[in-house]
């Protein structure tokens, strides 16, 4: 059985150990994970995939009732998805899947759309977030929408048009509590303000929990110098990068990951978590918020560096890449 998300092919005696042979078929269409004990966990879905799902049911329901949209997610998957639309007005709850500390989970994603002679207009409105002064590759006030996520929100809507029979639409998309959850995230340090960000490289949010973890580590004590990433787009250049070699997503459990592998890996993937995590105090005295600000403002050879270097003394075992979202190396330990 074969993880279509990841591609990573479940071993035979985790298939046998599931209590709930069932819930294999969520299991088989990625919408959920297996590990090593036989436990199954749920998926959840992005903001990005929740608006997406707001917004197609808005413009569906121009035309009928809407109970459940079909979405494809970025990582390629089909699925159907709540999501209530009546008279122009779509609403979808986001599921974070078995996810208990995803602070997004439960929010109302509402879309109001009105038909139109024009083309496709998408505003982000109340509940979400918008971008400060002074945040590196951002113009202030444009929201917070990452292009993977905005990609399935047109795309949904665009969908949705033509289901619909209309040319084009006015959509005005809002999280009513979501400037209360954002409270909760990184948002206010990362300079984005008034509300949650959309976001979602695959559409889909991985569950985490203890079974989860020692899955994660008896996958990295089996395999000979793995590479352990933090997300979706480092598993993604990571595959490219090291072909011959397992890759593992570890997410924030880097500490523990290093140490099943007994020293003997390479670390690679963005540098944000990856340079917090091998120096936690990396942006003391660099007035910067994030790592990314820190690279744009040139501080590779003031604090890059000699992070790496420390790095390398306490673990020579481990190698380091680190890449920006395209794909392009930026340094490590070779």
């Amino acid at each position: 059985m074969r993880d279509p998300v990841t591609g990573f092919e479940y071993p035979e005696a985790w298939v046998r150990a599931c209590g709930s042979p069932a819930l294999l078929a969520d299991v088989e269409r990625g919408l959920a994970l297996l590990t090593a004990d036989g436990t199954v966990l749920r998926r959840g879905f992005t903001t990005g995939t929740a608006a997406a799902a707001a917004c197609k049911a808005a413009i569906l329901s121009l035309a009928r009732d809407v109970e459940r949209v079909t979405l494809t997610l970025p990582c390629g998957i089909p699925v159907e998805i709540p999501a209530r639309g009546r008279n122009g007005e779509g609403r979808c709850v986001k599921d974070a899947g078995d996810h208990p500390s995803d602070v997004t989970g439960g929010l109302e994603f509402v879309a109001r759309a009105e038909a139109s002679e024009g083309e496709l207009t998408v505003e982000f409105g109340e509940g979400i977030g918008r971008y400060g002064e002074g945040v590196p590759g951002h113009a202030p006030g444009s929201p917070a929408v990452s292009e993977t996520a905005l990609s399935s929100i047109l795309g949904a809507s665009l969908e949705g048009l033509e289901e619909a029979c209309f040319h084009g639409a006015a959509v005005m998309l809002r999280v009513p509590m979501g400037r209360e959850a954002a409270a909760r995230t990184l948002n206010p340090r990362l300079g984005i303000e008034g509300g949650i960000s959309l976001l979602g490289t695959t559409g889909l949010v991985e569950p985490w929990d203890e079974h989860l973890v020692a899955s994660v580590l008896e996958r990295v004590r089996a395999s000979d110098c793995p590479v352990l990433t933090t997300g979706r787009t480092g598993l993604r250049f990571s595959r490219l990068l090291f072909p011959g070699r397992e890759v593992i997503l570890v997410g924030g459990r880097i500490r523990e990951a290093l140490e099943a592998s007994d020293g003997e890996a390479i670390l690679c993937g963005l540098p944000g978590l990856i340079l917090r995590e091998i120096n936690p105090r990396i942006l003391e005295g660099t007035g910067c918020r994030t790592v990314e600000e820190l690279l744009a403002r040139g501080g590779w050879r003031e604090a890059v560096e000699p992070t790496l270097a420390a790095f390398h003394g306490r673990m020579p075992g481990v190698r380091v890449v680190l890449f920006d979202r395209s794909g392009r190396v930026l340094g490590g330990i070779p």
